[in-house]
Order: structure tokens, then sequence, then C-alpha cells
């Protein structure tokens, strides 16, 4: 899997980026609001990723945030919605604006998503009602960081934020520093 990639950006135009990492070029699909977050070329930007395999296809679907693609990840569960579909609720609406119409049943703030009707918008509400309507705030900045870095090492969901909890106190040190101490938690 692939959690992120940082590099220049290359080009950026409709719904695509090219980020030069590493000598390579990756092409991501991006929502329109991470598209207008992105720096102008030749700078550099770090997109958070999500890989998706088809039959004809492997497609790379980047966001500005972690917060962005675990909406993404939530959204692609529910029946009849697919990567594309997501982004475009992504493109629309904030993550914390989708976690509010869901958890208040806001239909009509969900098919304000081009695509998606009142059917479509109530089964969004309906399906991730009890998975995103009270969760836990996402968290944001190096505390972010850490959580993403200790869920590629293998950690669960639930694992990874009891340790992020455990370090959340001190978020003015250096990531690496708070990752150390979260696997300390870990590791006890």
């Amino acid at each position: 899997m692939i959690a992120f990639l940082e590099g220049e950006v290359v080009d950026k135009r409709g719904d695509r980026v090219v980020l030069a990492v590493g000598g390579i070029g990756y092409e991501i699909q991006v929502a329109a609001s991470t598209l207008a977050r992105l720096p102008a070329v030749g700078r550099t930007f770090r997109v958070f990723t999500r890989l998706q395999v088809r039959d004809d296809a492997m497609v790379l679907y980047g966001f500005a945030s972690v917060a962005e693609r675990e909406i993404f990840d939530l959204l692609v569960t529910v029946n009849g919605v697919g990567p594309r579909l997501a982004q475009a609720f992504l493109s629309v609406l904030s993550p914390e604006a989708v976690r509010r119409a869901v958890a208040g049943g806001d239909v009509a703030a969900l098919a304000t998503v081009p695509g998606v009707g009142k059917k479509m918008a109530g089964r969004v509400a309906m399906e991730l009602k009890d998975r995103l309507g009270e969760g836990d705030p996402v968290p944001v900045g190096p505390i972010s960081e850490v959580r993403e870095a200790l869920l590629a090492l293998g950690l669960g969901p639930q694992e990874a934020s009891e340790a992020v909890a455990r370090v959340i106190h001190d978020q003015d040190r250096p990531v690496e520093e708070l990752l150390r101490e979260a696997l300390m938690t870990v590791s006890r």
C-alpha cells in the first residue's frame, strides 16, 4: 500500500496531478478541493494516497489530508459509491461537512454533490451513520503523521488511535520523537 507520496508537482490539471518522486512520475486522481490546495508546478507537496486495483487499471487517488482519505475510504464502502463519486463528495464537502451531514441525517447537504440524488444521499447517511456520525475527531498536524506512520507499520486503527491519544498532549515535539514515544506505549 502507498500511504503517501511527497515530491515535486510536475503537472496539475482537471482532476489529476503528476508528482515526481525519486525519478518516477506518479499520476494521481484528486478531488477539486485537493487540486485547489496544490502549490505551483515545481514546488514540493505531500499527497496522501489510496490505490484502487481494477481489472483494467491501477488508479492512485490522492488527498490533501488524512481526514479526506479516511472519508474516501468510508464512502467507497457504501453500495453504489465508487472512487469517482467518493471524490465528487470531497470536491463539494469537507470531511467535517460530510461527518456533520451523516451525523445529522442531512440528506439535502449530501445531495448537493453532482451525481448524487436524494436516494443515494439517504443511503450514504444511513450506511455511514454508525461508523462516521459520532466518530472520534480526526487528528491533525504532527499527530496525524504519527497516526499515519503507526498504521503504515501495521497497527490497527483502534490501536493507532490509542497510541496517539497517549502522546497527544505533547504536540510541540518533532514527529520522530512523538512516533518513538507512541511506539513505546504500544510495546508495553
